[in-house]
């Protein structure tokens, strides 16, 4: 009795195809794990190579390169006494697959592959790997020459085995196996698997953590047993965030919650548990007891040298147990500001440049744009504030100084933020005021230009080819003039903008450029509501996949979290491009009327057909329900004829969308979630004419009903 096991889960801040860096943050997980008196320290998914690395898994180089990094691991004197499990891709008979291996020093246990690959949402795993379908099976693997000098093994096992120490038993399920009908960790609780390990890719998505958190509890309720899970940290190069939240568990109780936002390279969390608890647990379940005692066995790999706890060391008794925690959700405005902070931080270190340059309207997109990079440096001057090193050394190559040291966040803000109102004639002194208002507050170097003289000078290229002058609506000019005015003054923004971001630096005298913010939302990109190459098209967009609803409640709590008073006019003024003629002197324009739809009906519309599937038809049906105490059949049909519409005409916009940080499950972005054609036949003739034919049925049934109920009345 007393088996305590201590034990380590790592987040690293792991980049695709760097495997200098990765092996470097590896390296020191390993360190602070074995520091930590840990036996088995595990690793995210793909760790070796960055899970994102996408069509370099193809490459030879990048199987040459994973295995020499696994080579210089496997000599880490720190592996002696704890078993290591990393991610790699390896080929096995000219298959490749998503691997795990499992190793003590200079020896490799177990090359376990992933039995169910991820190929759904923004995973695209059997592009490049196959599944493990040999189901308790193993083969041998030959081993590069290079490694079999350091091991002095020619082959190990590879496939779906489990490892038996001296004292316990230990079994591995990959992301994806955990989320299965059949996971994993089922049949090996029945097998005596006490130990489940499991290394993730998993992305970001808002309200996403208590999913995970939920699958990982209802694992260990169920079949007992201690369950590591370890997820990979950080933006690896792509449009998702890896947000950590490595824990372990034990028979339904969370003892270790790694952070979920976090801007460190490395975070490594430890837990002592007792094993002999998930034996007591079992051993009071006898339904468990009967279909275990039916169930075949796994291919066991035993190390009969080796102890995971040490049962007779008097340390051992006297080793704590961690402690239970109740697991801290953040809400989804904590989310929207810490997430995308994360993934702008992680784009700036690792693109090489010196900021952001921001457009900033005075609305609610730019400003939630501004308030996430105003929380980015809280989190850093905080971290550096608290000694982080690497941090600091990181900021100072931002800056291009040696000696840069923030004294506060505003600070840092003037430093890496370059805010800028780009006002117009239809610009009015509000907006500019509330844009002035919180660049000031949040410390941002702010500037202010009129493109006026840009437009003109356009206007009038236009005017001595034609001989014609486009004219606003407002002012006697057809919707073609109108929207035509409007986009040449969004795209000259975008133009300024990129002219600024790359020249701004130079003006201070300071080396690089900027990286030029978008500021479109999820809503505006699914409905097509903006300007193809205006100043949502930029380098990289932190809330494109956000809605505006969701934009509107985090400038709420950026408001009253940080006490910025000049969001208070911001969040209450309506939206509006402020493209078109002011009316003496207020503006009359509004996205919504623009649109023909509020926010909140385009969130509607884009839930139900990303994430419920729906067509025209299907979306109709939902919503007559849904909708039926404010709504006719015939104003449904009318509303959802008129997204769709929309939709179709403005899909082709999403081919040139700026990559914007993955947040939201109905996320138009067709890069490679939301997969459809970019040309529609914007009519929907046969769906259409099926929405009318339902009302028409629909509205002639109410009036039935109605008669029927009169006569009835008499």
């Amino acid at each position: 009795m007393g088996r305590k096991a201590k034990l380590a889960v790592c987040s690293l801040n792991q980049w695709a195809i760097d495997f200098e860096g990765n092996y470097e943050r590896i390296v020191k997980s390993i360190k602070l794990a074995h520091a930590n008196g840990a036996a088995y320290r595990l690793g995210s998914e793909l760790e070796i190579t960055g899970y994102g690395s996408e069509d370099h898994y193809y490459e030879s180089d990048t199987l040459l390169h994973s295995w020499q990094v696994l080579a210089k691991l496997l000599q880490m004197k720190e592996s002696k006494t704890m078993i290591c499990d990393v991610g790699m891709p390896v080929m096995h008979r000219s298959i490749r697959f998503n691997c795990r291996i499992i190793y003590l020093h200079k020896k490799i246990i177990l090359v376990r592959p992933k039995l169910t690959c991820c190929n759904d949402g923004n995973f695209r795993e059997l592009r490049w790997f196959a599944p493990w379908f040999k189901q308790k099976q193993t083969e041998d693997f030959v081993l590069p020459h290079f490694i079999q000098e350091i091991t002095g093994q020619s082959t190990v096992p590879i496939g779906d085995a489990i490892i038996s120490t001296k004292d316990t038993c230990i079994g591995s399920e990959i992301c994806e196996e955990l989320w299965t009908a059949r996971s994993t960790h089922v049949a090996q609780s029945l097998a005596g698997v006490e130990i489940f390990t499991n290394s993730s890719g998993s992305h970001f998505n808002l309200r996403k953590a208590h999913e995970r958190v939920d699958m990982v509890l209802s694992a260990t309720s169920r079949v007992g047993g201690v369950y590591m899970w370890a997820n990979q940290l950080g933006c690896d190069g792509n449009r998702v965030y890896y947000d950590g939240c490595s824990m372990i568990a034990i028979n339904g109780d969370i003892v270790v919650q790694g952070p979920q936002f976090s801007i460190k390279d490395v975070e490594v969390e430890i837990a002592t548990v007792e094993l002999d608890d998930v034996l007591m647990r079992r051993g009071n379940r006898s339904s468990q007891a009967i279909i275990s005692a039916q169930e075949n066995d796994y291919p066991r790999i035993l190390l009969h040298d080796f102890t995971l706890c040490s049962t007779n060391s008097p340390i051992n008794y006297e080793l704590p147990l961690t402690p239970v925690v109740n697991w801290h959700f953040y809400s989804p405005e904590e989310e929207i500001g810490m997430g995308p902070a994360c993934w702008l931080w992680d784009y700036l270190k690792r693109s090489g440049q010196s900021g952001f340059f921001l457009p900033l309207s005075g609305g609610v997109d730019s400003s939630s744009v501004a308030c996430i990079v105003y929380i980015m440096c809280n989190m850093i001057h905080k971290e550096v504030a608290d000694g982080n090193t690497q941090l600091m050394a990181d900021v100072r190559r931002v800056m291009g100084s040696n000696s840069y040291s923030p004294s506060s966040a505003e600070d840092l803000c003037s430093h890496i933020l370059t805010t800028c109102y780009m006002a117009s004639e239809n610009s009015s002194t509000k907006t500019r005021k509330r844009s002035n208002d919180l660049a000031h507050r949040i410390g941002s170097n702010h500037i202010e230009l009129n493109i006026e003289s840009v437009v003109n000078a356009v206007i009038k290229v236009f005017t001595t080819v034609t001989g014609l002058i486009p004219k606003f609506k407002a002012r006697g000019g057809t919707q073609t003039e109108n929207l035509a005015l409007q986009n040449i003054q969004a795209r000259i923004r975008m133009v300024l903008a990129y002219v600024f971001a790359q020249l701004m630096q130079w003006v201070k005298g300071k080396p690089g450029s900027l990286l030029v913010l978008g500021t479109s939302n999820v809503d505006e990109a699914l409905r097509g509501y903006y300007t193809k190459y205006d100043c949502s098209s930029a380098d990289i967009n932190p809330i494109g996949g956000i809605s505006k609803t969701d934009l509107r409640s985090f400038i709420y709590y950026v408001r009253n979290t940080y006490k910025i008073e000049a969001l208070k006019e911001i969040v209450e003024a309506p939206p509006t491009a402020e493209l078109e003629p002011l009316t003496e002197g207020e503006v009359t324009q509004t996205d919504e009327h623009d649109m023909g739809m509020t926010y909140q009906e385009l969130s509607t519309f884009g839930k139900l057909r990303k994430i419920s599937m729906c067509g025209p038809y299907s979306m109709f049906i939902k919503l007559v329900t849904l909708w039926r105490e404010t709504c006719s059949p015939s104003m449904v049909a009318q509303k959802v004829k008129h997204f769709f519409v929309s939709h179709g005409i403005n899909r082709h916009k999403m081919t040139t969308l700026t990559p914007a940080m993955h947040a939201e499950n109905y996320s138009p972005d067709d890069n490679r979630f939301d997969l459809r054609p970019f040309l529609y036949n914007k009519n929907w003739t046969w769906q259409f004419r099926e929405i009318d034919a339902k009302v028409t049925k629909m509205e002639a049934g109410s009036k039935t009903d109605v008669t029927a109920t009169k006569v009835h009345q008499e």
